[in-house]
C-alpha cells in the first residue's frame, strides 16, 4: 500500500494555490491534505477544505473566522483564523508545505515550515529577495528541502547538475516580456490595469501581473536565483523569450547548454515539487513543435522596463535594500490597481525609497519585518503626498 504524503497549502485560493488542488485531487492515492489557508477568500477556501479534505483551514483575516466557520460546519475541518494561526498551518507535520502566498505576509509561515525540517515547494518568491541569506541559513540549520515553483527556478533546479555546479558559465532566466514587451514609453503611460494584467502566455494573479508587465517579476527571480544558485550575480542574465516555452537554461563551461520546455502552464512547476525526486503525471498541453514553429530571444530594453534595473542594483547592494525594494513594490502596484499611481509611477516610486532609504546590513528577521513595516508606510506616505 502507497503511504500518503501529507501536504499544507498556504494560499490556496491564488492562481498557484488553485493549480495545486488541481493536482492533490488528480492523485488523492499519493497525498492527504493537512491544512489549507487563505487571505479573505471564505467561499473558495472552504470549497478547497472540502474537495480536499483538509484537516484544518485558516482564513488570514480574523474578521472572517465567524464566516469561515459557517461555510465549514457540518464538518469535522478545523477552523481558524489570523497571522498565528497561518503560522499553526505551517508548523503542523506535514511532509511538504506548498508555499504560495504572495508578497512578504507569506514570510513568517514559510519560515515555521523550514524551522520544522519540511520539505518546502517555494512559490512566494518574496521570502528570498527580503531575508534570502537568513532564510537559506535557516534551511542550512534545520536541514530543510527547498523545491522552488517559480517555472523558471524549477527549470534551472532541474537542469543544473549538482556535482557540475562549478562548471557553471552562466544560468539565463527567460522572461516574456509581458503584455507591452514591443510598446513604446508613450504607449505605457496610459495603460489600465486591465490591460496590465492581461499577460499574453500566463494565468496569474494580480499582483504577479502587474510585476510581470513591468518586470519586477523578473527583477525578484534575479534576486531569488542568487539565493537559490551557487552562481555569482554578474553570470546570471535574463533574455526575453515571447512564447514562453523555454522556461530557463543553464550553460556549462565545456559550450553545453541544458535548458527545461514544456507548456507555459504552473501545474508542471508545482507537480515536480510535490514529487521530487520522482514525477508525477500532469495533464497539461504537450509542445507541438512544428506548430510552434521558432522560438526567439532578445535582451530586456532597461530604459522601457527600469524595475529589472533596479532588481539587479538592490541586489548588488544587498543587506537592507533588496527588502526596501520589495516593500515599496508591493505597497506602488497595489496603488496602481487603485488608480492612485500610473503604470510608469510604480518603478518611479520603487526608485524613489530605494534613493531615499540608506543601505545597511541585514542583522536579522526581526530587523527585516520592522524595515518591511516602516517601508510600507513611508511608500504609502510618498504616494499620497504625490511623486
Amino acid at each position: 500500500m502507497t503511504i500518503k504524503k501529507s501536504v499544507c497549502v498556504l494560499g490556496v485560493t491564488g492562481s498557484v494555490g488553485s493549480s495545486t488542488v488541481d493536482i492533490l485531487k488528480a492523485h488523492s492515492d499519493k497525498y492527504a491534505v493537512d491544512a489549507v489557508t487563505a487571505h479573505r477568500n471564505v467561499q473558495g477556501l472552504a470549497k478547497a477544505a472540502i474537495e480536499l479534505g483538509a484537516a484544518m483551514a485558516v482564513i488570514a483575516d480574523e474578521s472572517l473566522y465567524e464566516d469561515l466557520k459557517s461555510a465549514l460546519s457540518g464538518t469535522d475541518i478545523l477552523v481558524a483564523a489570523g497571522d498565528e494561526a497561518l503560522v499553526e498551518a505551517a508548523s503542523r507535520p506535514s511532509d511538504i508545505v506548498i508555499a504560495a502566498i504572495i508578497g512578504a505576509a507569506g514570510l513568517k509561515a514559510t519560515l515555521a515550515a523550514i524551522r520544522r525540517g519540511a520539505r518546502v515547494g517555494l512559490a512566494n518568491k518574496e521570502t528570498l529577495v527580503c531575508a534570502g541569506d537568513l532564510m537559506m541559513a535557516e534551511v542550512a540549520k534545520y536541514k530543510a528541502t527547498l523545491i522552488p515553483v517559480d517555472s523558471e527556478h524549477s527549470a534551472i533546479f532541474q537542469v543544473l547538475e549538482q556535482k557540475s555546479v562549478d562548471k557553471v558559465d552562466r544560468i539565463l532566466l527567460t522572461a516574456s516580456g509581458g503584455p507591452f514587451r514591443e510598446w513604446s514609453l508613450d504607449d505605457m503611460k496610459s495603460v489600465s490595469p486591465k490591460q496590465a494584467m492581461a499577460h499574453p502566455n500566463w494565468d496569474m494573479g494580480a499582483k504577479i501581473s502587474i510585476d510581470s508587465a513591468t518586470m519586477m517579476n523578473k527583477g525578484l527571480e534575479l534576486i531569488e536565483a542568487c539565493r537559490l544558485f551557487p552562481v555569482p550575480e554578474e553570470r546570471i542574465e535574463v533574455v526575453v523569450h515571447p512564447q514562453s516555452v523555454v522556461h530557463s537554461m543553464v550553460e556549462y563551461s565545456d559550450g553545453s547548454v541544458l535548458a527545461q520546455l514544456g507548456s507555459p502552464d504552473m501545474r508542471t512547476p508545482i507537480a515536480y515539487a510535490l514529487s521530487w525526486p520522482e514525477r508525477i503525471r500532469v495533464d497539461v498541453a504537450r509542445l507541438d513543435f512544428a506548430t510552434i514553429g521558432q522560438l526567439n530571444f532578445t535582451a530586456p530594453d532597461m530604459k522601457r522596463f527600469p524595475a529589472l534595473r533596479l532588481a539587479r542594483e538592490a541586489l548588488r547592494a544587498g543587506g537592507t535594500v533588496p527588502t526596501v525594494l520589495n516593500a515599496a513594490n508591493e505597497i506602488a502596484v497595489g496603488a496602481f490597481l487603485d488608480g492612485k499611481l500610473t503604470f510608469l509611477q510604480i518603478a518611479e516610486t520603487v526608485e524613489r525609497m530605494m534613493n531615499r532609504i540608506a543601505a545597511s546590513p541585514l542583522r536579522d528577521l526581526d530587523q527585516m519585518f520592522d524595515l518591511d513595516d516602516m517601508i510600507r508606510r513611508e511608500t504609502l506616505g510618498l504616494i499620497k503626498t504625490g511623486l
